[in-house]
């Protein structure tokens, strides 16, 4: 049962789309109206500039976080900054931050339009063991720095969430589950990768908002 409920604790934390709120609040529109018409972080920096971005991007981090820690409160569960000894281990903050992507992803009051979910996949990866944020984040942004692509890094970041988990020696099932949420990521990036190897993509860029131009 607190499988069931971390999900859905996290599938709220999810549907706090920060990109929306923040566009309709800061610059009166509807961010999934512009760009690529994706309610998250990329978006959100190309239509309202670096900044903002940076906001939003933290905000998704954040709610990610959060949702680990109420679930994992509520259900005896344990994770980076957690007890070792929880009853239950990383599995309700697992649950729970797979909820928090399926929330971020498809909010019920945006009508199932939101963003793609790796902001949400980074505050998990925190919160699972920090000693693997570390190097995820670091690859990432060596990868962005070099490339400056942003789905590129984030696919990157999906596997390697899976990956570290299996090194590190945690339970098949939240393998299985953060193994879920790379499929989904890579799903939901699929034109990106088309992009990608065609050479079609679109850069990160710490230029002014397309909003700003109009």
């Amino acid at each position: 049962m607190f499988r069931v409920l971390s999900l859905l604790i996290g599938y709220i934390f999810g549907c706090i789309q920060s990109a929306y709120i923040t566009g309709k609040l800061v610059k009166g529109i509807d961010i999934r109206d512009h760009g690529s018409k994706n309610s998250g972080f990329t978006n959100a920096n190309r239509v309202m500039g670096f900044k903002i971005g940076v906001w939003i991007f933290l905000a998704d981090v954040g709610k990610a976080v959060l949702a680990f820690l109420v679930a994992s409160w509520l259900f005896d569960g344990g994770g980076s900054f957690l007890s070792p000894y929880a009853a239950n281990g990383v599995l309700p903050g697992v649950w729970a931050g797979l909820g928090v992507v399926l929330g971020h992803v498809f909010p019920i009051f945006m009508k199932f339009r939101g963003g793609k979910g790796i902001a949400c996949t980074v505050g998990l990866i925190l919160m699972l063991d920090w000693r693997a944020a570390v190097i995820i984040y670091l690859i990432a942004a060596i990868l962005i720095l070099i490339f400056r692509y942003i789905s590129l890094a984030s696919l990157v970041i999906t596997l390697l969430t899976t990956i570290s988990m299996v090194v590190l020696g945690y339970g098949v099932e939240a393998v299985a589950v953060t193994g879920a949420l790379a499929v989904l990521a890579w799903y939901m990036h699929r034109e990106n990768i088309q992009k990608l190897l065609t050479g079609t993509e679109r850069k990160f860029s710490f230029r002014k908002s397309e909003v700003e131009k109009i």
